[in-house]
C-alpha cells in the first residue's frame, strides 16, 4: 500500500518534465534572440531617433491634459457588461445538460444583470450632457 502511494507520487511528478523542458526552451529562446538582436542590430543614435514618436505629428504643449471622467466610466462599464455577457456562452453550449436548474440560475443572473443596468441608467452614468 505504501509502495503504491510512493509509485503514484513519482509518476505524477514525472509528467511535469515535458512542461518544464518546454518552459526552459522558451525562456532560452527568448534570451538568445534578444541577445543576438542586441549584438547584431544597428547602433546609430541620431537626434531624430532619440525623439519620442507621436504618429509623425509635432508634439507641442503639455502631454497631461484633463480628460472627462465620463470617458473612463463608460469604458469601465463597457468592460463590466462585456465580461458578464461572456458568461452566457457556457450556458448556451450546455443548456440541455443543465436542465431547469441551469435555466433558473441564468434567469437569476440576468435579473442581477438588469438590476445593475437599471441602476446605472437611473444614476445617469451614460449621459454625456452635463
Amino acid at each position: 500500500m505504501i509502495n503504491l502511494a510512493i509509485q503514484t507520487n513519482l509518476d505524477t511528478s514525472g509528467s511535469y518534465l515535458p512542461i518544464g523542458l518546454q518552459l526552459l526552451f522558451a525562456a532560452g529562446m527568448i534570451v538568445t534572440l534578444m541577445g543576438v538582436t542586441h549584438l547584431l542590430g544597428p547602433k546609430r543614435r541620431t537626434s531624430d531617433k532619440l525623439q519620442n514618436f507621436a504618429s509623425g505629428i509635432e508634439s507641442h504643449g503639455e502631454a497631461r491634459q484633463p480628460i472627462a471622467i465620463k470617458y473612463f466610466l463608460t469604458a469601465i462599464l463597457f468592460v463590466l457588461f462585456d465580461v458578464e455577457v461572456i458568461f452566457f456562452y457556457p450556458y448556451a453550449v450546455n443548456f440541455k445538460e443543465l436542465g431547469w436548474g441551469g435555466f433558473y440560475a441564468v434567469l437569476m443572473f440576468v435579473a442581477f444583470f438588469l438590476c445593475g443596468f437599471i441602476y446605472i441608467i437611473r444614476r445617469g452614468a451614460l449621459k454625456w450632457e452635463d
